[in-house]
């Protein structure tokens, strides 16, 4: 798919302008004035305008009556609703012409924001921040969605324009420079996309595409119908756009169990094999990570490079869980299916990849959940105690670090950032920044106010408890709430916890990452109900042991084993939250 079908594309005498409009009798592109549209065969309308480029702004108007932007619109710079501009993606001069990207296995990921990220909230912002991340350890910079959205904030999973880089953090150029400066520092950039559905304002295929969607359902609305043709192609060239014009090294596929029509040949097999067949071309390293609730151990294998139909890791939500109701005791929702032996279910997860691997799951009436995931290789699974979802799905958005002691925070780290699955950190995680991360969005009118009623409706309870203080998902208070606030790295606390992330992510660095490629899975278990024990062949042969106490309590365990590569030497008695990595060579 190098050819895209869908979107505006620079010629060497103008601009070709295309839309897939099957339900439309007539199409203009308006500039200056309406240019006419030819209609060729299975819907599309096509027209090569003369003496423009780069620049240009426009719209699509429908049957002489409703002015639309382009659905494959390049750029927004007045908003959703504003004329669509052509972007000619050749104009921008690469710096790190050279990068090819990292193996999978050295990936350290912090996951971001961009408009929080920064006070300013824009992509040239973060570039100023992109050497402390890489003194910090992390190798890939993850953005959470981009395609434009309405209004000046948001998650980014409200996106109804999917190949134009929200205005409201910069312009295309300036995403590139973002990535471009962060490639010459050797930094990956991940970007999060959602196919699963499109937002609820300033999506107008309905109009003109009604075969886009079909009957069925998903949490956001109909479900995008990947059986036809034009609409598959719409979505994997949307990703190959992204790696191929901006060079992100990897993509993160939101909710895929919330796509329901993938047609005949899985849409999600077809993207993955369309991006191998880019990453052959270039000889990059390039990297697809799943979202999916359904645990589907029969889609993922890191050890395939280029992809060929699956994807190299998943967000492991169920370590999350497992650990998030160990520190903190909370059994409410989903963190039901968690409760009872938390730490067990910890031990499982880090034994073999998900806890839930087709076993009854009570929080989902008792429908069977996952698969078995022991066979796969550790790197298959991204691990992480917090994320943008964990966070800001509470109702006061309050992070990790105000829930739990910090011993025990620091517990857990580092058995995740040393454990040979791929570590994922949430922006400010690092120095255990307690700034919240809260929902928040920019509607207006009776949208906005039905979001409000539904956010008071599911968190019924903690309005009960918390009365004001659950912020207002339209207040601009409540966005600015959760911006970073980088100079508590410097000093107290924040030192303290920022100078054990490096040391912990320069140990994997140093000693692991060079052993992960081809590491196993091993045995792990919980003693005495708090004493932790795993292990895992490592690649070159050696095994990797950990043990910890996590409990209050000194607790009675042998010394440990091997060459020392983290934690404190005992006789007997493991200190309270002690946590111990050990490397026995083959």
């Amino acid at each position: 798919m190098n050819n895209r079908a869908h979107g505006p594309r620079v010629t060497q005498n103008g601009v070709e302008f295309r839309l897939w409009a099957p339900d439309a009798e007539r199409v203009d592109v308006m500039l200056d004035r309406a240019y006419p549209m030819k209609q060729d065969k299975d819907g599309w309308f096509r027209a090569e305008i003369e003496g423009i480029g780069g620049g240009a702004r426009y719209r699509f108007r429908i049957d002489d009556s409703n002015d639309v932007p382009d659905p494959a619109s390049a750029f927004q710079p007045e908003d959703i609703t504003g004329p669509s501009e052509v972007i000619d993606h050749s104009a921008y001069h690469w710096r790190a012409s050279e990068w090819r990207g990292r193996p999978w296995e050295e990936a350290v990921v912090l996951e971001a924001h961009v408009g929080t990220f920064t006070t300013p909230g824009t992509y040239r912002a973060i570039i100023d921040r992109l050497d402390d991340l890489v003194a910090t350890g992390i190798t890939a910079l993850e953005l959470m969605p981009l395609a434009d959205f309405p209004g000046r904030r948001n998650w980014g999973y409200d996106g109804v324009l999917w190949y134009a880089p929200d205005s409201v953090y910069g312009r295309p150029e300036d995403l590139k420079a973002l990535i471009d400066a962060a490639h010459e520092r050797g930094l990956m950039v991940f970007l999060d996309v959602v196919y699963n559905h499109f937002g609820p304002e300033g999506n107008h295929l309905g109009q003109y595409a009604r075969t886009f969607f079909s009957e069925a359902h998903t949490p956001w609305g109909n479900a995008i119908n990947y059986y036809v043709a034009e609409v598959r192609a719409f979505a994997i060239e949307n990703a190959l756009y992204w790696l191929r014009e901006y060079r992100f090294d990897g993509l993160r596929l939101d909710a895929v169990h919330a796509i329901p029509d993938q047609g005949e040949i899985p849409m999600l097999y077809e993207l993955s094999r369309e991006v191998g067949k880019l990453a052959a071309e270039t000889g990059r390293h390039l990297h697809l990570i799943l979202e999916n609730d359904d645990n589907i151990a029969a889609q993922l294998d890191p050890t395939i490079d280029p992809h060929r139909g699956q994807y190299r890791a998943q967000w492991n939500d169920d370590y999350h869980h497992a650990w998030h109701v160990a520190l903190t005791g909370e059994t409410q929702g989903y963190y039901s299916d968690y409760a009872g032996e938390p730490l067990q279910q910890v031990a499982r997860s880090l034994g073999s990849g998900f806890v839930y691997q087709g076993e009854p799951s009570e929080h989902r009436g008792g429908t069977p959940r996952g698969e078995p995931s022991g066979e796969l290789p550790p790197l298959a699974f991204v691990n992480f105690l917090q994320n943008h979802d964990q966070i800001g799905n509470r109702a006061l958005g309050d992070r990790l670090e105000s829930l739990a002691r910090a011993e025990a925070v620091e517990a857990a780290l580092a058995i995740t950032l040393l454990a040979p699955t791929v570590p994922m950190l949430f922006m400010g995680e690092e120095w255990g920044s307690q700034a919240p991360f809260p929902f928040f969005c920019d509607f207006h009118g009776d949208l906005a106010e039905a979001i409000r009623k539904g956010r008071r409706r599911e968190f019924a309870g903690a309005y009960e408890k918390y009365g004001d203080d659950v912020p207002d998902p339209l207040d601009e208070s409540t966005f600015k709430s959760a911006v970073l606030d980088w100079s508590e790295r410097e000093t107290g606390p924040g030192a303290k916890r920022l100078a054990l992330v490096k040391t912990l992510l320069t140990i994997r660095r140093e000693t692991l990452v060079p052993r992960l490629r081809g590491a196993r899975f091993g045995d792990a278990a919980v003693s005495g109900r708090k004493l932790l024990t795993a292990d895992w062949r490592l690649g070159d042969g050696s095994t990797l042991r950990l043990t910890a106490n996590l409990s209050d309590q000194h607790l009675d365990a042998e010394g440990p084993v091997g060459t020392k590569v983290w934690g404190d030497d005992w006789d007997g008695s493991i200190p309270p939250w002690a946590v111990s990595w050990r490397l026995e060579e083959s």
